[in-house]
């Protein structure tokens, strides 16, 4: 086995000069720099990250927690992490709570015990649980996805986002307008999408109508069924649908497309994330884009200059997002 001074003796250097060169940290001159360089080629020479991490005292290991590994969005969200991380040398290590917050605290305590250098968490809840365990972390931190009090957090106005995307619905001439979300423990799906859309009616003068409000879950069957229970449960039916997922509405398109009402001139569909099944609904449908991967990288930007101790302008950055129109408005 090949050892740093082994490297030091075959391009007659100094130990210290080899481990500059590896850390990329330090005063060496290019003819040293290159001598060491070809070595390391030449024998094929891979450091101990273990033994490097004890010297610059930096594993080069972000933890990363996400609620679930197979949706879209936390896809996007890893890639941008990612692409920004594996620039500095980086790399992320997944921990997937599969939505139970229980698992959220214990891949908390988990990652910082073993010594990452940061963490990121792609939040759906707000517990104050949560917020404690986090706020006793000694190690940078960030959240993305969620506003959590007290904590660096990387989010999208999901309120604004439903009260803008409500009253482009209202624009088209439409008042009668359906709501299907998810349960509350999500505080950014569950409960601000719910509350923009309710105060866009009512800053509109629009009575709400609780019988056409469904809560379910994130899946595309839950969009079915709760359109279901509105067409059946109504003999006066909405004019239109905010579904606060693109899944949700995709499954609600597919119970309307069974009934034969059609989509948008009987009733129209908006909803929130712009994922690619959302290009391939027939009809294509109306969504807001939150650009998840922007997200990703800008999280990841923050924590970078807080693992290196570097200022950072705001610990709190609200994203921006954009109206993709299809033909379901």
């Amino acid at each position: 086995m090949i050892t740093i001074l082994d490297i030091a003796k075959m391009a007659n250097v100094s130990r210290t000069t080899v481990s500059r060169v590896l850390n990329n940290n330090g005063y060496v001159s290019n003819e040293a720099r290159e001598r060491v360089l070809k070595v390391i080629k030449e024998t094929g020479y891979i450091p101990s990250q273990q033994a490097k991490s004890l010297r610059t005292k930096e594993t080069k290991v972000v933890g990363v927690i996400l609620p679930k590994i197979s949706t879209e969005t936390s896809s996007k969200v890893v890639s941008g992490i990612d692409k920004v991380l594996s620039e500095h040398g980086y790399q992320i290590l997944l921990a997937i709570t599969n939505l139970q917050v229980e698992k959220e605290i214990e891949y908390l305590k988990l990652l910082a015990n073993r010594q990452v250098d940061g963490i990121i968490l792609v939040a759906t809840n707000v517990q104050q649980e949560l917020v404690e365990e986090i706020q006793k972390l000694r190690v940078p931190f960030i959240v993305i996805g969620q506003n959590m009090p007290g904590v660096p957090s990387v989010y999208y106005d999901d309120y604004q986002a439903a009260k803008f995307l409500t009253q482009t619905v209202m624009n088209k001439g439409k008042k009668k307008i359906a709501y299907i979300g998810v349960h509350e423990t999500d505080q950014a799906v569950g409960v601000l999408r719910k509350r923009g859309y309710i105060d866009a009616l009512k800053e509109n003068h629009i009575p709400v109508n609780e019988k056409w409000i469904e809560i379910g879950s994130f899946r595309l069957e839950s969009g079915y069924e709760c359109m279901k229970k509105i067409i059946q449960n109504n003999e006066d039916l909405p004019e239109a649908v905010f579904a606060a997922t693109d899944r949700i509405a995709i499954g609600a398109m597919s119970y309307l497309n069974e009934k034969n009402i059609r989509i948008p001139e009987d009733i129209k569909i908006v909803s929130i994330g712009a994922s690619e099944l959302s290009k391939y609904s027939s009809p294509k449908l109306t969504t807001i884009d939150y650009e998840n991967e922007k997200a990703g990288k800008a999280g990841a930007e923050i924590l970078y200059k807080k693992m290196k101790q570097e200022s950072v302008e705001a610990d709190k950055i609200v994203l921006n997002y954009r109206l993709i129109i299809g033909n379901t408005l």
